[in-house]
């Protein structure tokens, strides 16, 4: 046989060699930094929803400005927690909250034992803590005994990979909406609402601007 027509074989071959263990490769390493792409975003909703609104949030457990709207979050809640549903996310902004990712790990290692919420708070709460913290696992750990887990569980919890899928599946979630990354970033109904619309002419949070936008959502729905 021609020694050129072997080589031009032997170039054929070797492409598809390439080809073949290129699509390996890349089925053996789907979902293991950004998440699976068949796994769900994080379906965390607290309320009732009676009027079939629902009101997002992106947060960041260790973003300081999160923290601040916890409070006017639960005034809010409070005033509409029948008539809508609430929903967090995870937005973790490691680039500079290098344990944001580790925090929403244990809540969500959390809502395995059905305590997202409490641990939730938890983390909010006692962001000065564990978000200085060279251990902030220890400190969840502790969490997670206050609020009545099982500590045993929530520390094998807190290392399963479905987890870090579900963060990651938040992340891709929030990249999909075409907003530029930022917490806490609101949704009310699939409508982006930027903080300024939230907040008083002092810029902090304000419950009336919340229930401005809510109750026009509202009756917009049921129009």
């Amino acid at each position: 046989m021609d020694k050129r027509l072997l080589a031009i074989l032997a170039g054929i071959i070797a492409i598809f060699i390439g080809i073949f263990v290129f699509t390996q490769a890349s089925k053996d390493n789907e979902g293991t930094n950004t998440g699976s792409s068949k796994q769900q975003p994080t379906s965390h909703i607290k309320g009732e929803g009676k009027k079939g609104v629902t009101l997002i949030e992106y947060g960041d457990y260790q973003c300081p400005v999160c923290a601040l709207y916890e409070p006017t979050l639960k005034q809010v809640y409070d005033r509409f927690s029948q008539d809508i549903y609430f929903q967090f996310r995870n937005l973790p902004l490691v680039s500079i909250h290098p344990n944001a990712f580790a925090a929403a790990r244990a809540a969500e290692a959390a809502g395995m034992q059905n305590k997202y919420w409490e641990m939730h708070d938890k983390l909010y709460d006692n962001q000065n803590a564990w978000s200085k913290s060279n251990n902030a696992l220890s400190l969840f750990k502790t969490y997670a005994q206050e609020i009545g887990l099982d500590v045993n569980k929530f520390g094998t919890d807190y290392a399963k990979s479905e987890i870090n899928d579900a963060i990651n599946a938040d992340l891709a979630a929030f990249d999909r909406t075409g907003q530029s990354q930022a917490t806490p970033t609101f949704f009310l109904d699939g409508k982006y609402v930027g903080n300024k619309d939230l907040s008083d002419a002092n810029g902090n949070p304000s419950v009336d601007k919340f229930a401005e936008l809510i109750n026009t959502a509202i009756a917009q729905k049921n129009q």
